[in-house]
């Protein structure tokens, strides 16, 4: 008998790198394997990828709701007796006191399909303004800084296999070498092609190793270093003017900004030499083609999208955007970070990444919904914002494929907002921190239990296949909500068939809905994505054969009224909190290679604990030396928002006026316990990149981080099945 191979996508990161999936020889689960054929990982998988289906294991996975008994506990139940309480707890409190006082929070995993429904959930079962996902953690400040220049948010407009193609790529705040390992191919071969590589990073990460020019900026101005790299442009007369001229407009407002930003001054903000800031000049404008690459580090900050902005006009007016093997782009994080943003999560917007402002959008959406456009409510929170307000204005909240209490900032506070909710109903994989606080948990299926759609940092839409059938007792997200619509409808009203969970109906319908829209996926079926290496958007719906899709944007034209791109002048301006004699150092967050996000589900795989059990902080020796703490000691990291504790790693690859730290872990070593939630005022995306602190040795007899570690572990364990 021959073995049955899926030929699927990765759960993590926004690569989505093919692999397939075989049904492992002991019955129990399956088996990764190499899918060379898929272009973007020509087989090639992390460690991430290839450990994944450990978490499908029976006692690392949920496999029965739970729900709080009287005591406190969380027991297992049937899934009646949870979606009851579900229905009873979201429903009663909207009926109670309206329908804003219930909230929804999804995330940048969930697939199309899930994402989609979501939204429609929200705003049609529910009725509530207030939804947003944690993918505005992620890249928001990128797709409003795109917006505003281009008319069009797509994290890449043109495919990866242009990287090794092109002169000179600029890579801003980003560690692909760490945080998608197959992606740095790319990037080495095109220093193989003869191009450079120029990293902007205050750590001397494995992907600065690489580069022809590492740039080590203080964490937080990235803005001023732009500026500057703009202002010797201009100096030294590098500029596209005929490109300006026709392809552009608000040119000589951004001149005169750039202008301001001088080169001594920008090496005082930044600490970058100016002889480093003339070579990056050099070797980005020398060649004929050439692209800027941003990722968390400019993206989450408190003036996130003026700093990509600033990167955007370095690139028109070089000339290096809407051309061959040149542009400006994201290289979105979560596995499904670009499409679950276009399909109706954010707090702002409809399917097809319509504006929920926009009376024709609000109509069009409607219809396929077959309800009155007077009905949808408005904009509601941003993500920060919504899960500050729990407890207070949110009494309620749904959350699915979110884990807050690690991942948000001042994570304390919004942990102590979650606790004093009335009623919190989680569906997840696993029993996250977040969920080990709510009152129903709903165990749904994950990646290889079903089937679905994403679309990967390059906007190609790519189709996961089922490969194995989940455990008795768990449901996919798409039966979770056309379940509680049932319970949720009113007046005899029939919900539930508004719902429906066979994802290939619902992705039907998500055609309908996008049809038209700047994320037009009405050419796109699952016949096309199983028959192809995916389809990139906007592929609408063509006469008389198929549209081919768009894998590279703005060759023509921008997505603007007039087609042309626009610079948006900005200006440096400092972090929301600087370092001062109370707090004297930066803090910096990010991600290392063996664990994902908040760790959810990676802190579960025994390979991935062994290659990074816990968390730790990054510092130079000249700091650790005044501080009088040695390698592997525990040392604290405080900030105005709380105190984190984790063994210290000494190494010259940091500034001496920085400590990092990396987000994956809960308990003492939760780094996000530190970071600043001051907002982006377009993108609404908190500063988790800077944020001052101070550190403190840790007394001989307090608990060790590894110890306080454990004790953590142990607290979310998952309860037996019945």
């Amino acid at each position: 008998m021959r073995e049955t191979v899926t030929p699927t996508h990765c759960p993590y990161c926004a690569l989505q790198c093919g692999m397939n999936l075989t049904p492992a020889p002991d019955g129990r689960g399956v088996v990764v394997s190499e899918r060379t054929e898929f272009p973007v990982n020509r087989g090639a998988l992390c460690g991430k990828g290839r450990t994944a289906p450990a978490v499908l294991a029976a006692g690392v996975r949920l496999t029965s709701p739970l729900v709080r008994d009287e005591g406190g506990a969380l027991v297992p139940a049937s899934w009646e007796e949870a979606l009851g309480r579900v229905g009873r707890g979201l429903g009663g409190i909207r009926d109670t006191y309206g329908a804003d006082a219930v909230g929804v929070f999804g995330g940048g995993g969930l697939t199309n399909e899930k994402a989609y429904a979501l939204g429609k959930f929200a705003r049609v079962a529910l009725g509530t303004s207030q939804i947003d996902y944690n993918g505005r953690f992620c890249m928001s400040s990128a797709a409003a800084a795109g917006n505003l220049a281009f008319g069009l948010d797509r994290g890449l407009p043109f495919p990866l296999e242009d990287i090794p193609r092109t002169g000179c790529v600029i890579l801003v705040g980003s560690n692909p070498a760490e945080t998608m390992p197959p992606s740095l191919r790319y990037f080495t071969e095109l220093r193989e092609n003869g191009g450079t590589l120029i990293v902007v990073d205050p750590r001397r990460t494995k992907t600065a190793e690489h580069a022809d020019l590492h740039l080590a900026p203080r964490p937080g101005t990235d803005l001023a270093l732009a500026l500057g790299l703009l202002h010797l442009v201009v100096a030294e007369g590098r500029t596209d003017e005929a490109y300006i001229r026709e392809r552009t407009g608000g040119w000589e407002e951004t001149r005169a900004a750039a202008m301001a930003h001088w080169p001594e001054y920008v090496e005082r903000i930044t600490g970058v030499p100016v002889p480093q800031l003339r070579e990056a000049v050099r070797l980005f404008c020398e060649p004929e083609a050439a692209m800027v690459l941003t990722a968390r580090g400019p993206e989450q900050q408190s003036k996130g999208t003026d700093t990509v902005g600033a990167w955007i006009n370095l690139c028109l007016a070089t000339g290096r955007a809407g051309r061959p093997l040149s542009g400006y782009g994201c290289l979105t994080g979560q596995g499904n970070g670009q499409g679950g943003r276009e399909h109706g999560q954010k707090a702002d917007q409809l399917p097809g990444y319509r504006k929920l402002t926009d009376p024709a959008a609000r109509a069009h959406v409607a219809g396929v919904w077959g309800v009155d456009p007077d009905t949808l409510p408005g904009p509601g929170r941003s993500a920060y914002e919504l899960l500050d307000a729990l407890g207070t204005d949110i009494r309620a909240l749904l959350l699915m494929g979110s884990n807050p209490v690690v991942s948000a900032p001042r994570a304390a506070h919004i942990e102590g907002r979650i606790r004093s909710l009335d009623f919190l109903a989680v569906c997840d994989v696993v029993l996250s921190e977040t969920a080990a606080l709510a009152d129903v948990v709903l165990p749904v299926t994950q990646w290889a239990e079903e089937t679905g759609t994403t679309t990967s940092l390059e906007g190609r839409v790519l189709l996961r296949r089922r490969a194995i059938t989940p455990p008795e007792g768990v449901r996919s997200d798409l039966e979770v909500m056309h379940e509680l619509a049932a319970r949720l409808g009113r007046d005899g009203e029939n919900l539930e068939k508004k719902f429906p969970t066979d994802p290939e109906e619902v992705f039907e319908e998500l055609r309908r809905a996008s049809a038209g829209g700047p994320a037009d996926y009405s050419g796109i079926t699952y016949r096309r994505l199983a028959e192809e290496s995916g389809v990139f958007w906007p592929c609408p719906v063509d006469a008389p054969g198929p549209h081919p899709g768009t894998p590279r944007l703005f060759l023509d034209r921008f997505a603007t009224g007039d087609g042309r791109a626009r610079f948006v002048p900005v200006s440096h301006r400092a972090a929301a909190e600087e370092p001062d004699e109370a707090y004297p150092v930066l803090l910096t967050t990010g991600r290392v290679v063996a664990q994902y996000q908040s760790g959810a589900q990676t802190r579960r795989v025994d390979e991935l604990n062994a290659a990074a059990p816990g968390p730790f902080v990054e510092l130079h020796p000249r700091l650790a030396e005044r501080l009088g703490v040695a390698e592997g000691e525990p040392v604290a990291v405080v900030s105005r928002r709380g105190r984190a504790v984790a063994p210290a790693r000494i190494t010259t690859a940091i500034r001496p006026d920085t400590v990092f730290m990396p987000f994956h872990w809960a308990g003492e070593g939760r780094a996000n316990t530190l970071t600043n939630p001051a907002l982006d005022p377009t993108s609404r995306m908190p500063e988790f990149k800077a944020c001052a602190v101070r550190l403190e040795a840790v007394e001989a007899g307090q608990p060790t981080p590894t110890a306080l570690q454990a004790a953590a572990t142990a607290a979310y364990s998952v309860p037996p099945s019945p």
